[in-house]
């Protein structure tokens, strides 16, 4: 005879069982009022390591409470539900910023336009020059006031060098000028800024930094690389007109409405100063603010800060939390400044042949203060865009491994990695870092660095992404904006194509897959910001961070997947921006 309490158990495992495989694949019970049900798309899961679509998506309270079948998610559907027709166009993860830098977007959307072609028009000197003339006269700017641009790039511009001091004088002898370089790592000032910051030709260069100076006329050239070209920039915000109060988070507002333009629901504030990081998070207090932000520190100036930051380490404070601290390496490849172990193709403006860049740490410099950032217990982000200092970074996390100092659970970034070799591949995997590739580099620079910077052999392993996938290393893409504007659509058709803008193919054997593209600024951006079980992908309890795309990139023509258009974008469920 069968004992009632055995009987009471089979009937309790069985509907268990039963209720369980019925959340599983319904996501939640048939009387939820879901707040939107999405259908009748391309709904790109970005799950599995190939492309996998459901019928459709519904979310509640900011969260993915089902995905699959059409005809499961309309039994979620309640008097209040918004039903969204795609139309056939994509639903897939919102966009995640790997690494950007917001803040220097919003001051530099404040500056004067100098960007040349595609994103601008200032296409050789005297069309700089007269764009900045135009701003003065046409804005009534008095003398003594201080003009800044910013966007100029030597590598496409007609002449291929930098503008004098002596061509800013030309544009104004009255005004205090200062050009920012494309890369953000150099700009030129004119002779009036040198002179109100007591700079001659006699300064010598700051740690890490290089006035130029040209030794044949004992000439300063206004070109200030690195930091000073940081210290230029520190000068230049003291002597701006502070905003009104009821003005001063407004460029922060409408770089963030940018970067969701751009699909792009985590934002980067990468190497931030202590002043930029009170502002994010005094703006997220007062509720302006509607992204997620991961923030980078600098660690030189937030050097005393570290334990301070650390409260907002890996976790929230409202929008606002700390992904690491970041350190600098070297500087730009199309800017020749990067740290390189070959030549320069040809070498920058003042410097002779076999010039090969250098570094802005010494090596116990640099191995101190990543010790230092691994005594709070936080994990780095490291610029190395030449070969020489990817050796560097790699070199000195592995000895920091080696000492224990370096944890399983820190998740470091070698950002950039640009000129990349072969046998440095491999060390990523070995040590546990993770590389964060630019390839829009390619389409951008690509026939600069054939023709000019680094020359055809190593132009072709700029951002080797394939050899990274080969090795089964887990990366990241990203825009680094203001460097390129906050585009990563076009990292992904850079990545994708690897076309420069004359349509040369620069490293085929390098290009992936679009779904692994996609991949690099959704679930693998999610696990760098150590976020995976949250973003990344489309699941049930997953945030309802979205992006609506009017083609599917894995579909079209990989030549269009730069020419697709965000539609919309949506924040833990709300819409934040429409097109």
């Amino acid at each position: 005879m069968l004992k009632i309490p055995h009987l009471i158990r089979k009937l309790w495992t069985s509907f268990a069982a039963t209720a369980a495989i019925y959340t599983l694949t319904v996501g939640c019970t048939a009387k939820t009022d879901v707040d939107q049900i999405f259908v009748n798309g391309d709904i790109l899961t970005m799950t599995g390591p190939k492309a996998s679509y459901v019928e459709a998506l519904a979310i509640k309270d900011g969260k993915i409470v089902f995905a699959g079948t059409q005809k499961q998610a309309m039994t979620l559907k309640g008097d209040k539900t918004k039903l969204t027709d795609l139309s056939g166009r994509t639903l897939m993860p919102g966009f995640i910023d790997a690494h950007g830098h917001i803040s220097q977007y919003a001051v530099a959307s404040q500056m004067i336009d100098l960007q040349p072609e595609p994103y601008g028009k200032v296409m050789s000197i005297p069309e700089l020059q007269k764009v900045l003339k135009d701003y003065i006269v046409n804005n009534k700017i008095p003398p003594g006031t201080l003009i800044i641009g910013s966007g100029y790039d030597d590598a496409i511009m007609k002449e291929h060098r930098h503008p004098t001091a002596q061509e800013l004088d030309q544009v104004s002898s009255v005004n205090p000028i200062y050009i920012l370089h494309a890369s953000g790592h150099m700009g030129v000032a004119n002779s009036l800024l040198m002179k109100n910051m007591n700079i001659t030709y006699d300064t010598p260069n700051p740690t890490g930094g290089i006035i130029g100076k040209d030794p044949a006329t004992r000439q300063l050239t206004g070109k200030m690389q690195e930091n000073a070209n940081i210290n230029t920039l520190q000068y230049a915000v003291t002597q701006l007109p502070r905003p009104a109060e009821s003005d001063q988070y407004k460029s922060l507002q409408a770089a963030e409405q940018a970067w969701f333009a751009n699909g792009q629901t985590t934002i980067c504030e990468g190497r931030s100063a202590p002043d930029n990081i009170d502002h994010i998070i005094e703006a997220d207090k007062k509720g302006l603010l509607k992204g997620d932000y991961v923030i980078l520190p600098d660690y030189d100036l937030n050097a005393n800060k570290l334990a301070h930051w650390k409260q907002f380490y890996k976790k929230y404070n409202g929008h606002v939390k700390i992904g690491g601290i970041k350190m600098t390496f070297d500087g730009s490849p199309q800017g020749k400044s990067a740290w390189l172990t070959e030549p320069y193709l040809i070498p920058p403006d003042g410097e002779k042949q076999g010039f090969k860049g250098q570094p802005i740490y010494s090596r116990e410099a640099a191995y101190k203060g990543l010790k230092a950032i691994f005594a709070q217990g936080m994990q780095v982000h490291i610029h190395c865009n030449g070969d020489a200092a990817i050796d560097e970074g790699l070199d000195l996390l592995e000895r920091l491994k080696k000492e224990k100092k370096l944890t399983e659970d820190m998740r470091c970034v070698l950002i950039h990695s640009q000129v990349c070799r072969k046998d440095q591949v491999p060390r990523y995997k070995q040590i546990g870092v993770m590389p964060s590739w630019f390839p829009t580099h390619v389409y951008l620079w690509g026939d600069w660095h054939r023709t000019n910077v680094l020359g055809e052999k190593r132009a072709e392993r700029i951002s080797p992404l394939k050899e990274g996938l080969d090795q089964g290393i887990r990366f990241t893409i990203h825009h680094d904006s203001p460097v390129t504007p906050p585009d990563l659509m076009t990292a992904v058709y850079a990545a994708v194509n690897r076309k420069t803008r004359s349509g040369y193919l620069l490293g085929p054997e390098q290009r992936i897959s679009p779904y692994e593209a996609l991949k690099a600024i959704t679930i693998n951006a999610a696990w760098q910001w150590g976020e995976e079980k949250e973003k990344g992908t489309l699941e049930k309890n997953k945030r309802a961070d979205l992006v609506i795309l009017d083609k599917n990139p894995i579909k079209v023509n990989s030549a269009d997947i730069k020419d697709i258009v965000v539609m919309e974008t949506y924040k833990d469920g709300k819409q934040v921006y429409k097109k």
